[in-house]
């Protein structure tokens, strides 16, 4: 089944297009841009106004999504105030998304995300997969803070909810066709999607069948041997089918296969941060050029599927939703972890994930319909392996083989139950007053073969990786458990018609596990676990306000406690290369504030920007953090990895008709984004971004059919996915510098869209 299935100058000349094009009375700005927005964050049945809601929440719907090019989430990272939505890039699609200075830095499976994910109601168990090609998208909502009573654990820094396409009643096709490139000469990226629905019989089943097909040719130049680098293949089926036998019932199925095949990761070294170049290949941080002698290997599977049921009852006027869930995700690839032409350490990896999930919740409304009730359970199993070679120092035998390899991984099967309760009490027509609790309690059963216990004994963990015919060994066995209380209070006051205000108290975990990647030598102070449920206290003050038609203005201060922040502490090493330890190592104070605005200038001009704030540090420490052999203030000075300071961006959109061309938009938007220590070292650091996007787009005199012009980071910013510091030298041979994978540069591209 699945084998058949330019420079700066172009974002000024976009500017300059717009002052040439002469004013309209009415445009399709306004609409893109300010329409009402319903989201599903609140669980309430139907929806909700994105402006009634009384929580941080940006979302952008299917017509805003098609306007940027979004392709994968982590293209709207520069679009939010503090928020990074940040591939690691080790291993392709492995999400390290950060939240108010809350997240992870990590490719290793067994950590729990900090901002959790979702698609179609159904939660994503795991990092792995989740920046990958997406299409056929009705919303995105990206909630911001801790979201512990409707969602659970694992959303101490916020969440990210991806709402595929309905089947829809009348019959529609949409169909894109798009090319792009880096005008750099390497290869080019080519795009083409098509989804078709209808009803097959009418006011009773409607289905739609989606199709997906990516080739990318490689936007970078590897120097190694000058061919491009970073190509891949991915293709992506979706189907759905929409039951409505009644008036009070529906029932929506959805399924989505896809694979992608490609390279590994494009790995930069670069001088350190302690400032040791690499031996062999060392380049400006500030540029694309890298060489490695491993292209590497990407090779992923996935199936999802989701049932969600919608039941109207009498009781309370409400309705009682049940989501069932599953995921299965497989992964294979290997990556040239030393990032330059010499044979130093290069790794293979495996990833195997099965998921199951169910949701049933019940929406209503009582006391003279004064108060809004949810309640549901949840239940949620995972089956996760993750197995890993390395191959070390390939230069003491000439390259024919490693010297020195080291095999390992881990089993995890893990339970999770959550009980949930919120409601929302209108006090007056003005004040209400809300509160909400989840509990939810955990188990995690694990078997872990630790890497420094098979050395130059080839072995797997993961089904069907054919690396070696041994399995490895469990030197570890443990079983972890946990339970917490997740609870929240807070008011929302409408000061006029046109200004809501909020507030909130909520506490949020993220539980606690086992580090699959165990390379330490020393067991007791770096082995495998298990760490601890870190928690956040999260205080917040927000507004939301409409004080012109189509206008928004909505703004939030935070102030959060951290308590048991977990930390996935990257430690260079000399005789493994890299170590990496997961522990709970300090309690903190994280503090900002966000503004976002959206304003019509004119029916054809809409103007929008968003800046944000966030500033962190640490209250007490208990771990080593810089490596210095005490726990001093020297460790509570540093920096929280992945916590960015500012972030900024501004923009507009400016619609008029052309003769000939019909309506015609322009789509301009500026966006900053402090740097970030990625190491909690601060050795390793992920550079400030500065970056100009831009789209241009005409009717071609149709309303079914557009053409588009666009340029992503027109600015040519140069971004990393991590920055990992490499010792000084690996089995005694000189290395140094950095394995730090690199994100895409300039892109220019034209697409076809068709809209029936």
């Amino acid at each position: 089944m699945r084998a058949f299935f330019t420079t700066n100058v172009s974002a000024v000349s976009l500017i300059a297009a717009a002052a040439l094009m002469p004013a309209n009375a009415y445009a399709q700005a306004s609409s893109v841009l300010t329409d009402e927005i319903i989201v599903t964050a609140t669980k309430k049945a139907g929806g909700e106004n994105v402006q009634d809601t009384s929580v941080a929440i940006t979302a952008f719907g299917e017509d805003q999504l098609d306007a940027l090019q979004v392709r994968d989430i982590s293209s709207l990272s520069f679009k939010m105030p503090n928020v990074a939505l940040d591939d690691v890039a080790t291993a392709k699609g492995t999400a390290n998304f950060s939240i108010r200075g809350l997240g992870v830095n990590s490719s290793i499976p067994s950590i729990d995300p900090a901002v959790g994910v979702f698609v179609d109601g159904v939660y994503l168990g795991i990092n792995a997969g989740v920046v990958l090609d997406t299409f056929d998208l009705q919303s995105i909502e990206t909630l911001r803070g801790p979201q512990g009573v409707l969602f659970g654990r694992n959303v101490t820094g916020g969440a990210v909810l991806i709402n595929t396409g309905d089947p829809t009643e009348e019959f529609s096709f949409k169909g894109k066709i798009a090319a792009e490139s880096g005008l750099r000469g390497t290869g080019g990226n080519y795009f083409a999607s098509g989804t078709m629905s209808g009803s097959v019989v009418e006011d009773l089943l409607s289905v739609k069948l989606g199709v997906y097909h990516n080739n990318d040719k490689g936007w970078f130049e590897n120097s190694f041997n000058g061919e491009n680098h970073g190509k891949s293949e991915t293709t992506l089926i979706r189907t759905g089918a929409k039951f409505t036998p009644g008036n009070n019932f529906e029932l929506l199925l959805k399924y989505e296969m896809g694979d992608t095949k490609g390279d590994g990761p494009s790995g930069q070294s670069h001088t350190n941060g302690s400032g040791i170049d690499g031996q062999v290949a060392n380049f400006d941080r500030e540029t694309f050029n890298f060489s490695i002698d491993e292209e590497g290997s990407n090779d992923a599977e996935w199936d999802q599927f989701s049932a969600r049921a919608d039941l109207d009852v009498g009781f309370g006027n409400g309705t009682i939703t049940n989501i069932f869930g599953y995921r299965s995700y497989t992964q294979f690839g290997r990556s040239d972890i030393d990032a330059s032409p010499g044979y130093f350490f290069h790794a293979n990896f495996a990833t195997d994930q099965e998921q199951f999930s169910n949701e049933i919740r019940y929406n209503g409304r009582f006391l003279d319909d004064r108060l809004d009730f949810t309640t549901g359970l949840f239940y949620f199993t995972q089956d996760l392996f993750y197995g890993e070679q390395r191959d070390l120092l390939g230069v003491a035998t000439g390259g024919v083989r490693p010297a020195l390899t080291q095999d390992g991984g881990g089993f995890q099967d893990s339970e999770t139950i959550g009980v949930f309760a919120a409601g929302e009490y209108d006090v007056t027509d003005k004040l209400s007053l809300n509160a909400g609790i989840r509990y939810s309690d955990e188990r995690k059963d694990v078997q872990i073969a630790s890497l420094v216990a098979n050395v130059n004994s080839p072995c797997i963990v993961v089904p069907g990786d054919t690396r070696s015919s041994r399995e490895c060994g469990f030197d570890f066995n443990d079983t972890f458990e946990t339970s917490n209380w997740s609870p929240k209070v807070g008011f929302g006051y409408e000061v006029n018609e046109d200004l809501r205000v909020y507030g909130h108290w909520s506490r949020s975990f993220r539980a606690g596990g086992y580090n699959f990647r165990n390379t330490a030598a020393d067991t007791v102070n770096f082995g495998p676990g298990p760490f601890q449920d870190e928690q956040i206290d999260s205080f917040e003050l927000g507004f939301k306000s409409e004080p012109i038609l189509g206008a928004r203005f909505n703004g939030a201060a935070f102030f959060n406690k951290a308590k048991d922040l977990q930390r996935e502490i990257n430690l260079s090493d000399p005789t493994t290369g890299v170590v990496q330890v997961i522990r709970n190592v300090a309690d903190a104070d994280i503090r900002g504030f966000e503004l976002e605005a959206t304003y019509p200038v004119t029916d054809s001009l809409v103007l929008t920007g968003s800046v944000g704030y966030t500033d962190g540090d640490y209250t007490s420490v208990i771990f080593d953090l810089n490596s210095d052999g005490v726990i001093d203030g020297a460790d509570e000075d540093l920096d929280l990895a992945r916590l960015a300071p500012w972030t900024a961006n501004a923009g507009f959109i400016y619609s008029t008709t052309i003769p000939a061309l019909g309506e015609t938009t322009l789509n301009v938007n500026y966006a900053h984004r402090d740097g970030a220590a990625y190491t909690d070292s601060n050795l390793g650091i992920l550079n400030p971004a500065d970056r100009v996007d831009g789209s241009l787009t005409f009717g071609l005199g149709s309303e079914n059919v557009s053409f588009t012009i666009y340029g992503k980071n027109l600015t040519n910013d140069v971004q990393h996915g991590n920055d990992t510091q490499l010792p000084a030298a690996l089995g005694g041979v000189p290395l140094g510098g950095t394995f730090a994978p690199l994100s895409r540069g300039r892109q220019v591209g034209v697409e076809l869209n068709f809209d029936y």
